[in-house]
Order: structure tokens, then sequence, then C-alpha cells
């Protein structure tokens, strides 16, 4: 009987268990990276008696999740590829509403090229030239306004890198202690805890989330966590954090570094939330608020040169209708020596919108562009001859030493300083400065167009005549003969004349200040054409294609980061279920277990209470 009621016993307690771990799987069923538990049994030993074995009962061996790394490790790549999907999808969207929303630039542009119209339709009434400012003005608020809006959005990506960083410090201490606790578990239980385990995995794939990770099991049940450059974020029981630290050209943005090391690791870090940050700033947003000031100085050279042909009500040669700020120069926090940059435009054409970092290497200069291209540069450096490239002149002074660098941004600050540079609606410069007229009798088929050369000559509106002595010899009022050559200006006291066709000996043309500044609109037709100008890109790009061409890269980058947030939700969505058809609890295979349990509990107890039957009708009989 003493066997019977053993087995009975073993039976009882595996049954228990069994009933314990259903119940605990059951009570799990919505937590977060639960795996469901599953109980092993083992029949005991048997013992012999003569030529057969009878059985002892059962062991319970163990109580294991029902886990696959293969498909954890698949979640976690899942959950960096959504973490990162969803960030760069909610940046990118953040950046189209701007640019779609009620500072629409295009429409400020409109509106402003229309006031340009109306005043070219009445140049002398004043309404509309007060029309035109206020158009101005409001173009100029507009460029202000989107940069402010990108400057904010800007600062909100730098806050987000900042608390991403200190999140997954915080989930990597974790991910460390209970690597101490499941190997304190491990070494003196022979197996570690399953809940210790879920809730390891659990930070594993709210920090995959975070950030892509790759994780390495080590043989004393610990794990060890990386990003994807190789950085350690958890070794053992010791975590390793990141940190930010001031770019060292901007102080006001902030780089990933490894903590300890201070190594830069922004450029290496490409998944999950951090990795979207850090790419949606350098590829997206920076991008775009270059684009944005290439176009405000696109359209404040177009039409200050285009202004600057005309006069005013007053008869005074346009001045600059539009101030926007020239390229910014950034000294490396590192710099050790004296060495200065200063930098302009010098061909508005070859801006390319992007950044530039002029490093000096002890003797010589070179310079390369934010994809680490190097660009050719042409000059000594020198006020007289100063470096010449991507549509910058650069010139540096003071001693540099070996290893300092500047960074050059031609275009990134400058819509944030457009604005008007007149508010007086008589110095709208509408009309020509001249009138150029070829003389009755002449011959020849050459027509004249003059322009300002240089508005500040004190003789420019002088009267004066050209006369043609031969088809390639001139004087002008008089003066010595000079040599004409088709297709070259004749240029006079600030004024420069182009002749089309071919003029012929005795031919003159007379020029003169423009005696009907008030009715004349001719300057005013030729700055609404600047709407349509090419002007970057070599001269073939106008302004309103340049913000288009802003729009589009814009809508690209958010059109693409949503296809991918659709296929990332999909795989991730994919990964789980396939997890969770392993790890999951299913609650109508736990009732059936339960019921299972259930039975084989009531049948012990009655194997036990059978067992104690017989054992006490066995001693009544012995005592007779």
């Amino acid at each position: 009987m003493a066997d019977m009621l053993s087995t009975g016993v073993s039976g009882l307690l595996a049954s228990q268990i069994g009933l314990s771990t259903v119940s605990h799987n059951v009570a799990n069923v919505n937590t977060d990276g639960y795996s469901r538990q599953v109980v092993s049994f083992g029949a005991r030993l048997p013992e012999g008696q003569g030529g057969y074995y009878i059985g002892t009962g059962v062991n319970t061996v163990a109580v294991q999740r029902a886990y696959s790394q293969f498909l954890n490790s698949s979640l976690w790549s899942a959950s960096s590829g959504q973490g990162r999907a969803s960030t760069m999808a909610g940046l990118t969207g953040q950046l189209n509403n701007q640019l779609s929303g009620s500072n629409n630039l295009q429409t400020s542009l409109d509106s402003f090229y229309g006031a340009v119209q109306d005043m070219a339709n009445a140049p002398s009434d004043t309404a509309s030239r007060q029309v035109l400012l206020a158009r101005a003005g409001g173009l100029a608020t507009t460029f202000r306004a989107l940069s402010g809006q990108f400057n904010a959005l800007s600062g909100q990506v730098q806050q987000q890198v900042s608390d991403t960083v200190d999140s997954i410090n915080s989930d990597s201490q974790s991910i460390a202690k209970l690597n101490g606790l499941i190997r304190s578990s491990a070494a003196t239980d022979g197996t570690p805890p399953a809940d210790l385990l879920d809730q390891r995995d659990a930070l594993v794939k709210k920090l995959a989330g975070e950030v892509g990770v790759s994780v390495v099991p080590q043989n004393d049940n610990t794990i060890s966590v990386f990003v994807g450059n190789g950085q350690a974020l958890v070794t053992g029981t010791e975590a390793h954090a990141l940190g930010t630290a001031p770019n060292i050209y901007d102080a006001t943005r902030q780089e990933v570094v490894g903590a300890a090391s201070g190594n830069v690791l922004s450029g290496r870090i490409g998944g999950g939330t951090l990795g979207a940050l850090l790419d949606f700033r350098s590829n997206v947003l920076d991008p775009a608020q270059a684009q944005l000031g290439r176009t405000a100085q696109a359209m404040a050279s177009a039409f200050n040169a285009q202004h600057a042909q005309g006069v005013d009500l007053q008869g005074k040669v346009g001045g600059t209708f539009f101030n926007v700020a020239g390229p910014t120069v950034q000294a490396a926090s590192t710099n050790s020596g004296s060495g200065t940059l200063d930098a302009s435009i010098s061909d508005i054409g070859g801006l390319t919108g992007k950044d530039y970092v002029l490093s000096y290497d002890g003797s010589n200069w070179s310079m390369r562009d934010t994809n680490g291209s190097s660009i050719a540069l042409s000059g000594t450096g020198t006020v007289a001859d100063p470096f010449k490239a991507a549509g910058l002149s650069l010139v540096v002074g003071g001693t540099a030493s070996a290893g300092d660098s500047f960074r050059v941004q031609p275009s990134r600050n400058a819509a944030a300083s457009f604005s008007m540079a007149i508010d007086d609606p008589d110095k709208v410069a509408a009309a020509a400065p001249f009138t150029a007229t070829a003389a009755a009798g002449n011959t020849g088929t050459g027509s004249p167009s003059v322009s300002i050369s240089d508005g500040s000559n004190a003789n420019l509106f002088n009267a004066s005549s050209v006369v043609f002595s031969s088809p390639t010899s001139y004087s002008i009022d008089g003066g010595a003969a000079q040599t004409f050559t088709p297709g070259q200006p004749i240029v006079h006291n600030g004024w420069s004349m182009q002749l089309s066709g071919a003029p012929q000996a005795g031919d003159s043309f007379s020029l003169q200040a423009n005696s009907n500044a008030h009715g004349d609109n001719s300057n005013a037709l030729m700055l609404g054409k600047v709407a349509n100008l090419g002007v970057l890109d070599g001269g073939v790009t106008s302004t309103g294609r340049a913000y288009s061409q802003l729009v589009s890269q814009v809508g690209g980058a958010g059109a693409l980061a949503k296809d991918d947030l659709t296929t990332q939700t999909a795989v991730y969505n994919q990964a789980m279920s396939s997890q969770q058809s392993v790890s999951g609890v299913n609650l109508d295979e736990e009732a059936a277990n339960l019921v299972r349990f259930q039975q084989a509990y009531q049948a012990s107890a009655q194997v036990i209470s059978t067992a104690n039957s017989i054992f006490g009708a066995l001693l009544s009989a012995v005592r007779g």
C-alpha cells in the first residue's frame, strides 16, 4: 500500500503543478511579452519485482517557456523596422503639413508677382505701389515663418534624440540587472526562471524599437546587446550608456556619442526611433532648410538685380529691394589656431544646397561636401584671389593650425533673414533709367538696349552720343576712337549698351536719362518676368521652381515613409503572429488543460483514498 500511496501522491503533486502552471498562463494572457509555460513530466524509475517492474509514479521534470529564439529575433528586427518607419512617417508628415499649410510659399509668390503686374499697369499709382510693398512684406513673412517652423521641428527632433537616448540607457540598465538575476537563479536552481527571461525579452523588444540592436546569447544565460555599429549597450551585468554631445561646429545640435568613449555614433545608427530621428534630421530636414534658404537667396538675388536696372519716382537708381543673409561659417570647436574664414556667394547659380567643410592639413586647404566628396578649389584663399567652389567665394585669414576646419552652410539660415529693404512706395524702381535711340539716318541694322553696369557712377545720367566711323570703330561724345566687337557691350559712365544687328559707318546712337519715370513701366515689366527667370542650377531653375523642388523632395520623402510604414507594419504583424503562435496563451487550450489536470488531480486523490482504505482494512484484519 505504501507504493500505491506514494504513486498517488506523485500524481497529485504533478497535477497540482500542472494546475498552477495553467492558472499562471491564464492570469498572464494579457501580459505583454509573456510566453506560455509548459510542464514536462517524466515517469519515475520502476521497482523490480522478480521478473517484472512496477511503476513508482511521476516526476515533474521542468516548467519551461514555449519559446523560439528565431521567432523572437525576427520580432525584435521587425520592431526595430516599425519603430523607425513610424517615427519617420510622423516627422515627414509634420514637414509636409508645414509646407502645405497657411504659410504656403507658392501662394505668397503668386500674390507678390500679381502685385508687380498691377503696379506695371499703373506705375504712377501710389496705391498699387503700396500694395506691392504689402505683398512683398507678406512674402518675407512667409519665408521667415516657414524657416521658424523648420527650426521648431529641428528643436523637437533634438529633444526627441535626447529623450530616446535616456530611454535606451534606462532599458539597457534594466536588461543588465535582469542578466544578473537570471545568471544567479540559473546557478542556484539549474535553470533560469521563465518569467525573468520573458521580462528581459520584452525589454529587448522595446529597446529594438528605439534603436536597431543585435543580441548575442552567452553561456551563463546572460545576453550581450549591441547597436548596429558594434557599440555595446549591455555586456553581462554591465550597461554601457549612450550620451549626447554638441556638434563640433554647432553647439545647438546634439550628436549621439558613446558616453565612455565620446565617439560620435550619429552616422552609424540606422534602426529604431533613434535611427529615424537622425536620418530625418540629416537627409530630410537639413536639405529642406537649405533648399528653402536657396529659394530665398535666388528670389532676393534675381529681384534685386532687376530692380537695380530701373529708377524710382525721383529718378534715382533702384536700390536693394530684399535683404537676405549669405553663407554661415562655423569654426570647429577643436580648432587650435587663430584662422578665420569669410564666405560669400560669387555665383548664385552654382549653389547646390549642400554644406561644406574646409580643412587645413598644415600646408594645404581642402574642401568636402556633406557626403564626404572632395570639391575642387580654385584660387589661393586671399582677399585678392579667394578660393572659388560651388558658387562660393572663400577668404581665409589668421593663422590656422594643422587639423583646423570650418563648416560653410551657404543657404541653411538664409530664409530666416529674408526681409524688406525699402518701405517707401516711391522708391520702387518701375521705370527704365535711359532712353536710347538710333539716329533716323542710320544705314545699318544696329538696335540699342541699355542697362546699368555701375549705379554709383556720378555721370550715369549724362547724355551721351555714340558715333560709328566704321562698322568696327566708334567714339563716345567725340572722344577717342574705340574698337567695336559685335556681341560685346559698349560701356561708359556706368551704363552698358548692347547692339543687336550690324552698325555701319556714320551710324549714331543717343542716350539720355528717362524723363518719364512717373509713367514708365519698362522695368516693372522686367520685374514681373523675374518670376520665371532661371537663377539656380546654372541659370535653369527659377524661384518658383526651386520651391516646387522643395515641395517635391519633402513630399517624396513623406510618400516613401508612408509606404515603408505600411510595409514594416505588415512585417511586424506577421512576426508577432508567428511568435505568438508558439509563445502566446490560447485560452481554449488552457481551458482544456485545466480540465485535464483537474481530472488527473481528482484521480490521484482517489488513488490515495483507495490506498488509505485498503491499508485501513488490512490493519483491521490484522488486529482481528
